[in-house]
Parts: structure tokens; C-alpha cells; sequence
């Protein structure tokens, strides 16, 4: 075990498989991240006799980039995360989601429900709730910007990256997300998330992502700093999950939990695995 190149759905993943041969979490990641978001947890997680796996999603790290928007469609996510599990022989999980590694755990939850034994969402709600109110679609100003193609790519560069430097309020790892992005094609990826699941209708209100009820324990975890996700969208999740519904505020911490309140999402995570539904 440890970072292997595994294939499927088409493409190459870079995924951290680690731990013993007990239950598995499966950690996903979000925007603009990779696998190594989750650090400081997979020792801990390892420690508890957990089996761990940490994907690099499609688009980021040192996985596949394919080009175009369509290959970014949330139907392909899932099942890049079912092919790595199916060539790992993990039937089921529990799973771990940050940002858009939220977003699709969501949906895996949802229409997988037989691979997913209890999810952990992190800062983003449901797809089918998360523009509950204005002041979301105020704070997702940078999901519409996004959609301009080339416009978006070329204001975030700018200045050595001071868009998105001011945007993220500098986190944790600014320098590593800005390394990574800076790659042939890897900015365009990251963005084409965005492009391809969140058309600009959903801020009016329009249709957006429709998924099944979530039926596993779900817990969600909002942060009183984050800059792009809203309390009210997390709340809110609850009404999609017919199982057991628990949510949890941290505060001081900004968007990147994993990386802001180590030990406390760390210990949290590790109740939430062992607690009866």
C-alpha cells in the first residue's frame, strides 16, 4: 500500500491507499486541491486501524486533466470514484468529503447508496439545496465569473495569483495551490468543475442537480470562517437525507477545515465512524 497509479473511468488517478485491514474511509477533496488536504487526518485515521484512500480527482494532482468542460459533468466524478473503488475491491465505505469532494460524495451517497456506509460533508451542502438563499448566491460570485472561459484563467494568473490570494484569504497552503494550478491545463481543469455542473440558471433559482434521498448517517460540518459556503445551505441539507442527520459548527476555522482544525475535525471524524446511527 501507499500512492499508487490506479485506472478507470477512462483515465489515470493518483490515489493514497493506506492503513490495515479494518473499515475504510474514503477521503475526497475539493477546489483547489489534492489529496494532500487530508494530511493531517489519514495518521490518525491509519492510527484507529482504519484503511484509508485519498484519490486525487480528476482534473487535480498528479491525476488525468482532460480537457474539455464536458469531461467534468458530475456523473463522470461518480464514477471515477466507483472505478477506483471497484479496482480496489472496496465494496463499501464511509466517506469524507471537502468542497466539491463534498458535492460528490453527496452524490454518491444518493445514487450509489449501497457503496456508501456513512458520509461526512464538509462546508458544502446538498447540490439540490445549496442555493437556499440570497446571501449563498452572493457569496458564489466567483462560480458565475468562472463560466467566462479564458477571462477566468487569465484575471486569476494576474499579478502572481492576487485574485485568488485575496479571494481565499490566503489559506494554509496558498503556495502549493498555486504551484499546482500553475501546470499546463490544470487551471482550466480546476475551473471546468464549475463550467460543467453549475450552469448560471441555478442563481436565478432555475433547476439544478436532483439526486435521491441520502438513507446512510450523514453528518455535516460548516465552519464559521468560510468565505464561499454559507450556514444556511449545510442546514439545509438536512431535508435530503432520510437517515440519521446530525450537523456541527466549528468555529475559527476558515473553509479548509481539514487543514484549519486539525484535531478537532480529526476527533470528530473518528466519533463519527464508531457512533451508532
Amino acid at each position: 500500500m501507499g500512492t499508487s497509479v490506479l485506472t478507470g473511468n477512462g483515465l489515470s488517478f493518483s490515489v493514497e491507499d493506506t492503513g490495515g485491514n479494518g473499515p475504510t474511509v474514503l477521503l475526497l477533496h475539493g477546489f483547489p486541491d489534492s489529496a494532500a488536504l487530508w494530511r493531517n487526518q489519514i495518521p490518525k485515521l491509519v492510527a484507529a486501524r482504519y484503511r484509508v484512500i485519498a484519490p486525487d480527482l480528476r482534473g487535480f494532482g498528479s491525476s488525468d486533466r482532460p480537457g474539455e468542460v464536458e469531461n467534468y459533468r458530475m456523473e463522470l466524478l461518480v464514477g471515477d470514484v466507483l472505478s477506483i473503488l471497484d479496482a480496489l475491491e472496496v465494496r463499501s465505505t464511509a466517506v469524507v468529503g471537502h468542497d466539491w469532494g463534498s458535492g460528490i460524495g453527496w452524490a454518491l451517497a444518493g445514487l450509489s447508496p449501497e457503496r456508501v456506509t456513512r458520509f461526512m460533508a464538509l462546508s458544502v451542502g446538498h447540490p439540490s439545496s445549496y442555493f437556499t438563499d440570497l446571501r449563498q448566491r452572493e457569496l458564489s460570485w466567483y462560480m458565475l465569473f468562472f463560466q467566462f472561459i479564458g477571462v477566468a484563467e487569465e484575471a486569476l494568473r494576474r499579478n502572481d495569483w492576487a485574485l485568488l490570494r485575496e479571494w481565499t484569504n490566503n489559506p494554509v497552503d496558498i503556495e502549493r495551490y498555486v504551484t499546482d494550478l500553475d501546470r499546463p491545463g490544470a487551471l482550466t481543469a480546476a475551473l471546468n468543475y464549475y463550467r460543467a455542473n453549475v450552469p448560471p440558471e441555478a442563481f436565478g433559482g432555475g433547476a439544478g442537480i436532483e439526486l435521491p434521498p441520502v438513507t446512510c448517517p450523514v453528518l455535516g460540518v460548516w465552519s464559521d470562517g468560510d468565505m464561499a459556503c454559507g450556514e444556511a445551505q449545510m442546514l439545509a441539507s438536512g431535508k435530503r437525507v432520510s437517515g440519521p442527520w446530525r450537523y456541527k459548527r466549528i468555529r475559527g476555522a476558515g473553509h479548509w477545515i481539514p487543514l484549519d482544525a486539525p484535531e478537532e475535525l480529526s476527533n470528530l471524524l473518528l466519533d463519527f465512524l464508531v457512533e451508532s446511527p
